[in-house]
């Protein structure tokens, strides 16, 4: 079962929707109830080489970067649990 992304038009309102094979009502938007929708290109839908190993580097900075705070913190309980 698919989950499509949607803005309305009506206000702006974006969503994602899980979308029933056997569903024949269209789909309406949560917040205003309008039926005027576009459907968005869903970035884990767009993939390729370049789009996964920018991913995969951009996981590995905020990695490290969890990493350094983490060890930063540890630092800055022990240094005060000395004084």
């Amino acid at each position: 079962m698919p989950i499509y992304e949607y803005e309305c038009r009506e206000c702006g309102h974006q969503f994602e929707l899980l979308v029933l094979p056997k569903s024949t009502a269209a789909p309406a938007c949560p917040e205003c109830k309008s039926e005027e929708l576009e459907r968005l290109i869903s970035h884990f839908a767009v993939s390729s080489e370049g789009t996964r190993e920018s991913n995969r580097q951009e996981g590995g900075k905020r990695a490290s970067k969890d990493r350094k705070e983490q060890l930063h913190a540890e630092h800055e309980a022990m240094h005060h649990h000395h004084h």
